[in-house]
C-alpha cells in the first residue's frame, strides 16, 4: 500500500520506535561503547560526566565488567552535582566488594556528605555506606547510622532505619546492643514513614526483643493507620506477637476453645465450661469445629511441624495452657487498642494489609466480633486472580474452623468462568465447609452444573465435593447417593480406563464419594453395596475396581445377601487376577484374606482353596510388590491355608500363635476407624504468611510466641539496665567516641610501621615474670590510690614495709575490724575510699576455658560432629597465623574415613610437608595478599565409632571478620562449612608490669583511645553460690575480680597485667576495681592495651567501663565492640 511513498511496515515500525526513544536514555543501550568513556569521566563539565556514568551503568546492566574505571569514578564522588553524585553512588554500590581498597578512599567523602545541608545527599551517602559490604567500615557505618537516626529530615531517618538490617548482617553479634538501641529510638519517631522502616528493621535485627515495644506499644497502635502500607503489614505482626507474649490469648476468642475443651475434659463437666462455637446454622458439628480450632491454635503457637510430630505419639505431652495464659479482651486495654487500630485497615487498598488485619481479629477478637472480617475478605475476591488465590487460602482455614460466619455468603464462592483451576478447587472446598441445610439445595444445583464443565478434572472435584457435603449433612446423604449412583452408571460406558483426568476421574470420585457415604451408616446401605458388586464386571477403571473390592472385604458380614455372594465374587476375582492392575491385585489379596479370616459353614473349603490359589498366583506375579504382599499374607495366616480350620491361629504351635493371630485380628477382623481431625496431617500457618500458601514453613517463618512468655519485671529490667548510647551522644558525650571513628578511620588491613612497638616491647617480657610466679602471695598490697600522681616519679620499692603502704585505718577497714569508724570525717572516708590493693590471682590461667563453637552438626554431617575453639597457642610457622583447635567426633556406629579440613578453593593436603609448602607459597605470592586462608591440615585416616580426635589448624585471617568458607571431606564426600573468626584472638599475650603498661598507655591518648560502658551481671550468680558459706567481704571482691578476668581471658588472647582491688569503708562497694590486660596484634606487633574499671555494689549489677588503647583505629574499635559484647 502506498508504494509510491516508499513506506513499508518495517520502515514505519522503525520510525515509530525512534520517535518514542526521543528524549530518553534508551540509546545508551544500543552501543554503549561507541564513545571513549575515560575522557568524559575526567571532563570538567558535569553533563559529560553524567553521560559517561550513564554509559557505565548501561554496560553494568548488560553484564559487562567495567570495574577498571573504578579509580576515575571514585574521584567524582566529591562532585557538587547531585546527578553526578547519585550516579557515582550507584556505581560504588556495585563494585565496592570487588575493589575494597579503592572503595575505602571514598569513605571520607561519604562522611563529609553526611554533614551536607541537602537531606537527599545525606541520605544517599548513608545508603551507599551501608550498601558497601565491607566489614572494616562497619564501625564507621554504625556511627553514621546513629547520627542519621537523630537527623532533622524524615527521609534521612528513614534511610537510617533501612540501613540497620544491612549493618546487622555485616556486624554479626558484635554491635547488636547498639543496633537494637537505634531501632528503639527510631520506633519512637514522630514520622509514620520512619516507624514503618524501623518496624522492618526490628523484625530483621531483634524480632524477640519485646522490651523495645513495651513503652511504645500504645503509640504504635495509634500511629498504625498512618504508616505506609508495607510497613503496616510488618508492624501488625510485631504488635500481635507482643500482645500475645505480654498478655496471652483472649478468653472470648476462637483460640480459647482449646483451653475450654481441655478443661471440660478434665473436669467432666460440659454444662458451664463448654467453649464450643455458637453455630447459628443447624446441622453443623460444633465438636468438629472445636477440634479443628484446637489444631489451629496449637499450629499457630507451636508450629505445624512440632505439633504434628508431637501429636503422632500415643502418650504425647499436653501443651501447657492454664488460666494465666489468657486475658479478657473486654477488660484489657492494650488488646482493645490493637483491635481498634487494625479495624480501619480491614478496608485498606492493599490486599496484604487487609489479610494481616483480618489475622489479628481472627486470633485476638471475641468470637462474636470475628464476623467483621468477612465482608472485607469477600471484597478482595473481586481483585486479580493472584490476590484472589491468596485470600481464598486464608478463608479456607477460617471457614473450616468457623463456618457459620461465611455460610450466609455462600454465593460469593460460586465458580465463574474466568477462575483458574486452583481457585475453583479452593472455592469447592470452602463451599463444602460452609454448606448448611438452608443452602445445600442451591449448592447442589451449582455442583450439577460443575459436573458438566469442560474441564473434567474440575468436574471430578465437584463429584468429590458432593460426597463431602453428604458427609457433613447426613440428612442429604440419600439424595446425594442416588445422584452419585446415576452418575457412576452413566460414566461406565464412556470412561477411558487409561485416563485419570477425563471420565475415568469422575467415575473414581463418584465411587469414592459413595464409599464415604456408606461408611457413615453401613447397615442402611446394603443394597448399594450389592449394586456396586454386581457392576464390578462393567467397571474397568483400576482405582474404582479397587475401591469396590475393598468394600467387599470390609462389609463381608453385612446383611444376609452379601455373605452368600462371597464365593462367587472370590471366584471372579481369582479368574481375573492375572489381568488386573497393580492396585486391584493388592486389594484383591487383602479382601481374600479378610474373607478367609471370617469364613464359616459349608463354603469354608471352597474359600480356602480360592485363597490358596490367589496367593499362589500372586507369588508368581511379575511385580515385586504383589509378590511381597503374598508372602507376607501367607506367613501371617499359615494355619488357615494349610488346615481345615479357618479360625485364625487355632492350630498353630503355641510358640508361633500369638504374634500372627494378633496381627491378623488387628489388620483384617476390625472395621475401619474414622480419623479424627486432630489425627489428620493438617498444616495451618499464620494468616497472611507465605507458608500458608505453600503449606510448608517458608524461610523466615516463625510461629507466635508462647502466651505470657514476657513478664512485667523482664520488660522493666531490660529498660532500666539498657545502655542508651544514643542518648549520651545527643548530649555530646557519645560513648562510642564517634569523633574518633570519623576523624581517624583507616584501612583495616593497611600496613603500618612496626618500629614503635618493637622498640617498646624489648624488656617488658622479663619484667613481669614474677607476676605469674606461683610462689607469690595471693594479695599484694600497694598504694595505688595516687598512681596517677606518681606516674612520672620514681616507682615504689619492692621492699616497702606494709605500714608505709597503708594507713592503720585503711588496713583495719580491709580486715573488717573498723574500730572507731563512726568518728571518721567525711573527707577521711572519701580519701579512704580511694585507696586500693594490688592482687594477683595465681591459678587464673588453669581455669581459663576458651569458648567452643559448632562447625558441623551431626545431623548435617552424617554423624560427624566438629567443634572448634580458638587456642591461645602461638604458631611457630608464621606470626600471621591464628591457632584453632578443631575436635572431630564420630557419633555413628560406623567408621568414618578420610577426614580433612581444607580451604574451599584449595586442594586436599595430606601431610605437614605440604602444609608448610602451601604456606610458603601463600606468603610469597602477592596474589594472595589480604585473602583469608586455611593452612591444610593433616588428614585423619579413620574415626572409630565414638572416637574423638583433636587437631590444631592454622588460619591466616588478615583481620577479616566475615566467615571463612571451608570444605570438610569425610568418606569421600565434601561438606561446606563456615569458620567464624574472633577478633579477640588476632592478638597474642604481651607480658609486662604495671609501670610498662602505664608508660605505653600514656603514648596512646586521644584518637588512639576508645571507651564504652555497659552493665556486668555475671558475678551475681557466683555470689549467690557462695552466700551460704558465710564468706568474708574480701571473698566477694575476689569473686568479682575472677568473674571479670575469666570472662575476658576465655574470649580473648590477652595477658593479665594487674588487678587493683578497692579498699572501701563500705564492705560491698566495688567501686575503683581496675583490671589491666595487654596484648600484641599478630600482623604488625602493635601493642593493644585494655583497662576495665567497675563501679557499684557487689550484690548488684556493676557499671563497667572498658577502655582500649590501640594505634590501629578500626581494629581497636572492633575489638572494643567484641569485648563489650561478650562481657555484657
Amino acid at each position: 500500500m502506498f508504494t509510491q511513498f516508499g513506506a513499508t511496515a518495517d520502515t514505519l515500525s522503525k520510525a515509530s520506535t525512534l520517535m518514542f526513544r526521543f528524549g530518553t536514555d534508551a540509546h545508551l543501550y544500543d552501543d554503549p561503547e561507541d564513545v571513549n568513556i575515560a575522557p568524559l569521566l575526567d571532563s570538567k563539565f558535569d553533563s559529560e560526566k553524567c553521560e559517561a556514568l550513564k554509559r557505565l551503568l548501561a554496560l553494568i546492566a548488560q553484564g559487562f565488567d567495567v570495574s577498571n574505571f573504578f579509580p576515575q569514578v571514585v574521584k567524582n564522588v566529591a562532585s557538587q552535582s547531585l546527578e553526578v553524585k547519585k550516579l557515582v553512588y550507584l556505581y560504588l554500590l556495585h563494585y565496592a566488594e570487588k575493589r575494597p581498597n579503592e572503595a575505602l578512599l571514598s569513605i571520607n567523602s561519604f562522611q563529609k556528605d553526611l554533614g551536607d545541608t541537602n537531606p537527599l545527599v545525606r541520605a544517599w551517602a548513608l545508603r551507599t555506606m551501608a550498601g558497601i559490604r565491607l566489614h572494616v567500615i562497619a564501625p564507621l557505618v554504625l556511627v553514621a547510622v546513629g547520627k542519621c537516626a537523630r537527623d532533622t529530615a524524615v527521609y534521612v531517618r528513614k534511610c537510617a532505619a533501612n540501613a540497620l538490617p544491612k549493618l546487622h548482617d555485616l556486624c554479626l553479634e558484635e554491635n547488636s546492643p547498639t543496633i537494637e538501641e537505634i531501632v528503639g529510638t527510631l520506633l519512637s519517631d514522630s514520622s509514620p514513614g520512619v516507624v514503618g522502616a524501623a518496624a522492618a528493621a526490628f523484625t530483621s535485627v531483634c524480632p524477640n526483643n519485646y522490651s523495645l515495644i513495651g513503652r511504645k506499644y500504645r503509640r504504635l497502635c495509634e500511629i498504625l493507620p498512618d504508616v505506609e502500607e508495607w510497613g503496616q503489614i510488618v508492624l501488625i505482626g510485631i504488635l500481635l506477637r507482643y500482645a500475645i507474649a505480654r498478655h496471652g490469648l483472649v478468653k472470648e476468642s476462637i483460640m480459647f476453645s482449646l483451653h475450654g475443651r481441655e478443661r471440660s475434659h478434665s473436669e467432666k463437666d460440659d454444662s458451664d465450661d463448654d467453649f464450643a462455637f455458637k453455630n447459628d446454622v443447624s446441622g453443623m458439628s460444633g465438636e468438629y469445629d472445636s477440634d479443628l480450632a484446637r489444631t489451629i491454635c496449637r499450629c499457630y503457637i507451636e508450629g505445624p511441624d512440632e505439633y504434628l510430630s508431637r501429636s503422632s505419639y500415643a502418650n504425647r505431652i499436653s501443651f501447657e495452657f492454664n488460666e494465666a495464659k489468657f486475658t479478657s479482651g473486654r477488660s484489657n486495654d492494650e488488646v482493645k487498642i490493637l483491635l481498634q487500630g487494625t479495624s480501619p485497615l480491614l478496608w485498606s487498598n492493599n490486599s496484604a494489609v487487609v489479610v494481616a488485619a483480618a489475622g489479628v481479629h481472627w486470633i485476638m477478637a471475641p468470637r462474636e466480633e470475628v464476623k467483621r472480617i468477612v465482608k472485607p475478605l469477600l471484597f478482595l475476591l473481586r481483585s486479580s486472580n493472584t490476590s484472589k488465590y491468596v485470600v481464598l487460602c486464608n478463608i479456607q482455614v477460617f471457614a473450616k474452623a468457623m463456618p457459620s460466619i461465611f455460610s450466609p455468603y455462600f454465593e460469593d464462592f460460586f465458580v465463574v468462568s474466568s477462575d483458574s483451576y486452583q481457585i475453583k478447587a479452593l472455592k469447592l472446598e470452602i463451599l463444602c465447609s460452609i454448606a448448611a441445610d438452608s443452602s445445600i439445595s442451591s449448592i447442589f444445583k451449582e455442583f450439577q452444573d460443575y459436573i458438566r464443565d469442560p474441564d473434567r478434572r474440575f468436574s471430578a472435584d465437584a463429584v468429590a465435593a458432593i460426597g463431602l457435603c453428604a458427609k457433613q449433612i447426613p440428612s442429604m446423604a440419600s439424595t446425594c447417593l442416588e445422584g452419585l449412583l446415576a452418575l457412576a452408571k452413566q460414566d461406565l460406558s464412556t470412561c477411558d480406563p487409561g485416563s485419570t483426568n477425563g471420565e475415568a476421574g469422575i467415575l473414581i470420585q463418584a465411587i469414592m464419594s459413595i464409599k464415604s457415604i456408606i461408611t457413615q451408616d453401613p447397615p442402611t446401605h446394603e443394597k448399594v453395596v450389592i449394586q456396586l458388586v454386581r457392576s464390578l464386571d462393567s467397571i474397568k477403571v483400576p482405582a474404582a475396581r479397587a475401591t469396590i473390592i475393598w468394600m467387599i472385604g470390609e462389609y463381608r458380614n453385612l446383611g444376609e445377601i452379601i455373605p452368600r455372594m462371597l464365593t462367587i465374587v472370590l471366584k471372579y476375582l481369582a479368574w481375573s487376577f492375572t489381568s488386573e492392575a497393580l492396585e486391584t491385585k493388592l486389594q484383591t489379596l487383602n479382601t481374600t484374606v479378610k474373607v478367609l479370616s471370617g469364613a464359616k459353614g459349608e463354603e469354608m473349603q471352597t474359600l480356602k482353596k480360592l485363597g490358596s490359589y490367589v496367593i499362589e498366583l500372586a507369588e508368581c506375579d511379575l511385580n515385586y510388590d504383589v509378590r511381597d504382599r503374598a508372602r507376607f499374607l501367607k506367613k501371617l495366616l499359615p494355619c488357615s491355608l494349610d488346615s481345615g480350620e479357618l479360625e485364625l491361629g487355632t492350630n498353630c504351635p503355641p510358640k508361633k500363635q500369638d504374634l500372627p493371630q494378633v496381627l491378623a485380628e488387628c489388620m483384617f477382623q476390625g472395621q475401619a476407624r474414622q480419623l479424627s481431625p486432630e489425627s489428620m496431617d493438617y498444616r495451618v500457618y499464620l494468616p497472611g504468611s507465605l507458608s500458608q500458601i505453600v503449606l510448608h514453613a517458608a524461610p523466615g517463618y516463625e510461629p507466635l510466641p508462647k502466651p505470657c512468655s514476657v513478664l512485667d519485671h523482664e520488660l522493666d529490667t531490660n529498660v532500666i539496665h539498657g545502655v542508651d548510647t544514643l542518648g549520651e551522644g545527643a548530649d555530646g558525650t557519645d560513648s562510642l567516641s564517634g569523633s574518633s571513628y570519623e576523624e581517624s578511620a583507616s584501612d583495616y588491613s593497611s600496613e603500618r610501621s612496626m618500629t614503635v612497638s618493637s622498640a617498646d616491647g624489648g624488656g617488658d617480657e622479663t619484667s613481669s615474670t614474677s607476676e605469674v610466679d606461683n610462689t607469690d602471695p595471693l594479695i599484694q598490697l600497694s598504694d595505688t590510690g595516687d598512681a596517677n600522681q606518681n606516674q612520672n616519679g620514681a616507682p615504689h620499692s619492692a621492699s616497702t614495709d606494709l605500714e608505709e603502704l597503708m594507713s592503720k585505718r585503711s588496713l583495719e577497714t580491709w580486715l573488717d575490724a573498723q574500730p572507731g569508724l563512726s568518728i571518721l570525717s567525711t573527707s577521711e572516708q572519701s580519701q579512704l575510699r580511694k585507696s586500693s590493693a594490688r592482687i594477683s590471682i595465681r591459678d587464673i590461667s588453669s581455669r581459663v576455658k576458651p569458648k567452643s563453637y559448632r562447625l558441623l552438626d551431626p545431623a548435617n554431617g552424617n554423624g560427624l560432629k566438629v567443634d572448634y575453639s580458638f587456642s591461645p597457642e602461638i604458631s611457630s610457622i608464621s606470626p600471621l597465623l591464628v591457632s584453632v583447635e578443631v575436635s572431630f567426633e564420630n557419633c555413628t556406629d560406623e567408621t568414618i574415613s578420610e577426614v580433612t579440613l581444607v580451604d574451599e578453593e584449595s586442594s586436599k593436603a595430606s601431610d605437614s610437608f605440604e602444609s608448610h609448602l602451601f604456606l610458603s607459597q601463600y606468603c610469597s605470592s602477592p596474589s594472595h595478599k589480604d585473602v583469608p586462608t586455611l593452612v591444610p591440615m593433616e588428614e585423619i585416616a579413620s574415626l572409630e565409632p565414638g572416637q574423638t580426635v583433636k587437631k590444631i589448624v592454622y588460619v591466616c585471617f588478615h583481620h577479616h571478620l566475615l566467615p571463612l568458607k571451608l570444605a570438610l571431606y569425610c568418606n569421600g564426600k565434601k561438606l561446606s562449612v563456615k569458620l567464624r573468626p574472633d577478633i579477640g584472638y588476632f592478638v597474642k599475650p604481651l607480658p609486662m608490669d604495671v609501670e610498662a603498661f602505664t608508660n605505653k598507655e600514656s603514648r596512646l591518648p586521644g584518637m588512639f583511645e576508645y571507651t564504652r560502658s555497659f552493665t556486668f551481671v555475671d558475678h551475681i550468680g557466683e555470689l549467690n553460690k557462695e552466700s551460704g558459706d558465710n564468706a568474708l567481704v574480701k571473698d566477694n571482691f575476689l569473686l568479682v575480680c575472677e568473674s571479670l578476668a575469666l570472662k575476658m581471658l576465655s574470649n580473648a588472647n590477652f595477658s593479665l597485667v594487674s588487678v587493683d582491688m578497692p579498699i572501701s569503708a563500705k564492705h560491698d562497694d566495688v567501686s575503683g576495681l581496675c583490671l589491666r590486660f595487654s596484648g600484641e596484634i599478630l600482623s604488625n606487633s602493635m601493642p593493644c592495651l585494655i583497662t576495665i574499671t567497675a563501679e557499684g555494689k557487689c550484690s548488684e549489677p556493676l557499671n563497667v567501663l572498658v577502655k582500649v588503647n590501640c594505634e590501629e583505629t578500626v581494629f581497636g574499635l572492633n575489638l572494643l565492640n567484641r569485648i563489650v559484647n561478650f562481657l555484657s
